[in-house]
């Protein structure tokens, strides 16, 4: 069956490679984690592809080099707005040539339908994400320019401060309820985002954030690439306060692959079993329903577990949870069902 997938930074990653690692989104590579024939393999039907503005050249992500727990990193600078709105359009111009240049097997979605059709069809779904919105100016210019460019989701912080609000930082153990919710900025920008109807993810807020969008918007919570906090207390997972929010909301949660934010322990190590995985979809369809879980896989994001190791593993997830009693018909919800359910809800068909 296909896959739709919450989340993946590959654009990012062909955008700018590590020395050496440079490659062709059409070929199979060595490096990175989804390109167009590993996608084959493992059944990538499509999903959120990330504009993420990574800091300067000169300068290093904290989530890059996490140390063993326990830690809390503090927030990395603010970007310049010049700068992340020229690398936000440089890195949106990289995703609409990926489509162009696809003859057909991959096709920019600006609706639920369209994602539906290709899907059906074997044809890649990419929807255009943004994740941390520094391009954006408090007048809210360029989020209308964006949209017109098909914008359909976008994640208001990344774990660093913006004029909007000021992001979870990495930390374990630790509560996500660090430091304070949105600005002014960020409330209007939330109240943008639904009358265009753009989904608003709610993964790298800190809590006051997410409490913020959970009383402003109108639109389900979701929560493209994020956890269960009970079973691994990152930062960056939900807790059950916020996953009933998010149930009450009819939204969902995509699973994230990162092994940081899967693992009890919080380390930096791949080398865990699969079944961390299955308990987390398990917790997360216990607390939200089985029509409000999918995947975020956080390709090209972020280290995987070895058992998965790129896209072309996706069968291998499938599989661990069908071996643990999730039938066919729940395996179709997780896999792609749920996201076109809340899309339609959010975006309309």
């Amino acid at each position: 069956m296909p896959i739709f997938d919450g989340h993946n930074d590959v654009i990012l990653d062909l955008y700018r490679p590590r020395p050496g690692t440079e490659r062709s989104f059409f070929e199979s590579s060595p490096h990175g984690h989804l390109d167009l024939p590993r996608a084959r393999k493992g059944g990538f039907g499509g999903g959120f592809f990330a504009i993420y503005v990574p800091p300067p050249p000169t300068a290093e992500t904290p989530s890059d080099h996490l140390p063993d727990p326990p830690y809390h990193l503090p927030l990395p600078p603010a970007l310049n707005h010049s700068y992340a709105l020229q690398t936000t359009l440089a890195m949106a111009a990289r995703l609409f040539r990926l489509t162009q240049e696809s003859n057909g097997q991959v096709r920019l979605c600006r609706t639920a339908n369209a994602i539906h059709e290709c899907l059906t069809n074997g044809v890649i779904a990419a929807v255009f994400h943004i994740e941390g919105a520094e391009a954006i100016g408090p007048d809210l210019d360029e989020l209308e320019v964006l949209y017109q460019a098909g914008l359909r989701s976008l994640g208001p912080v990344w774990s660093r401060p913006n004029i909007f609000g000021y992001g979870v930082p990495f930390a374990f153990p630790a509560s996500p309820d660090i430091g304070p919710g949105l600005t002014d900025a960020g409330k209007a920008l939330i109240k943008a985002c639904n009358q265009l109807r753009i989904l608003i993810d709610v993964s790298h807020l800190n809590e006051a954030g997410f409490w913020d969008v959970a009383r402003l918007s109108d639109a389900p919570l979701v929560a493209t690439h994020s956890n269960a906090h009970a079973i691994c207390p990152s930062s960056r997972n939900l807790t059950d306060r916020q996953l009933a929010a998010i149930r009450d909301s009819d939204g969902m949660v995509g699973l994230n692959f990162a092994v940081t934010f899967l693992r009890p322990d919080g380390h930096r190590d791949a080398s865990m079993p699969i079944d961390v995985m299955v308990r987390h979809v398990q917790y997360l369809v216990e607390r939200l329903g089985i029509d409000r879980v999918g995947f975020g896989s956080d390709f090209d994001g972020a280290l995987m577990p070895q058992a998965i190791r790129d896209v072309s593993g996706l069968p291998v997830l499938l599989q661990a949870l069908a071996d643990a009693g999730f039938t066919p018909a729940e395996l179709r919800k997780l896999a792609y069902e749920n996201w076109l359910r809340v899309l339609r809800l959010t975006w309309g068909e």
